[in-house]
């Protein structure tokens, strides 16, 4: 199947690391402009020359989601630079699971704002746009009560909620915004690998959770985002898309 994303123009927050970087590799894989933040500024230098690799044209810039004014400058940047935007992946999270008071501000400031702020920035260039599209990346402690319950888990479900209200009020525009909710994925260097090894019990725990006996990959999560993102999911919009091999049992109505 042909998406339809060649010559398209994306943005991806957290795109050098994890479910972000597999988002913004197949983006690029299929022909789309990619534009890249992260804190870490090495790591988005190597990333965006990774993205270039594909032939597209990439481009990418240090920045802290958190930091609202300096996400709006690199939205903005980045459709000087391709010369507009049509995708905007939301994906970075602060990963904020404890219960106190610092670790909610975390999680406010850095996925439910970072998600707001970066929708607001990327809007003008939307409403332009011929092929608009906004995916959210949740999770699916935002669908049920787990480790995460606090703010991570809270957040989650509020940026499902919120993408949701997105589609409805968009949809007259012609702008498209669906979420991604992903089951535990395992990587080099993420938070289920620093589990496998800082307490290898819990590891097991969750991993037998799973009915496939295995936890998800990056590109998995990666495919579908794309996917939603794409003109080929031209008349989906409002969607939570869940991805998590059957780990969660209820019922999505």
């Amino acid at each position: 199947m042909d998406l339809g994303l060649k010559g398209l123009k994306a943005v991806v927050t957290g795109g050098t690391k994890g479910i972000g970087r597999a988002i913004a590799q197949t983006l690029a894989a299929e022909g789309a402009q990619v534009a890249i933040c992260a804190r870490n500024a090495d790591e988005v230098a190597a990333s965006v020359a990774e993205l270039a690799a594909h032939g597209v044209k990439a481009f990418g810039l240090a920045v802290d989601v958190a930091d609202g004014p300096a996400l709006a400058a690199w939205v903005d940047a980045a459709a000087a630079e391709f010369g507009g935007l049509d995708i905007v992946v939301a994906n970075v999270s602060a990963l904020a699971i404890a219960a106190d008071e610092a670790a909610w501000q975390k999680g406010f400031e850095v996925d439910m704002m970072g998600t707001v702020r970066l929708v607001n920035a990327a809007m003008p260039y939307l409403e332009q746009s011929a092929k608009p599209a906004i995916v959210t990346i949740s999770s699916v402690s935002g669908r049920e009560i787990d480790f995460a319950s606090g703010p991570y888990g809270a957040f989650k479900a509020a940026i499902v909620h919120y993408t949701q209200g997105l589609a409805y009020h968009l949809a007259g525009k012609g702008i498209r915004a669906n979420s991604v909710s992903p089951g535990n994925t395992y990587f080099p260097g993420g938070v289920w690998s620093q589990i496998e090894q800082g307490n290898p019990e819990f590891f097991k725990m969750a991993l037998g959770m799973n009915p496939t006996g295995r936890m998800g990959t990056p590109q998995e999560m990666a495919n579908a985002a794309v996917f939603l993102a794409s003109p080929a999911a031209s008349f989906i919009t409002g969607t939570n898309l869940v991805v998590d091999g059957a780990l969660t049992k209820g019922v999505q109505l």
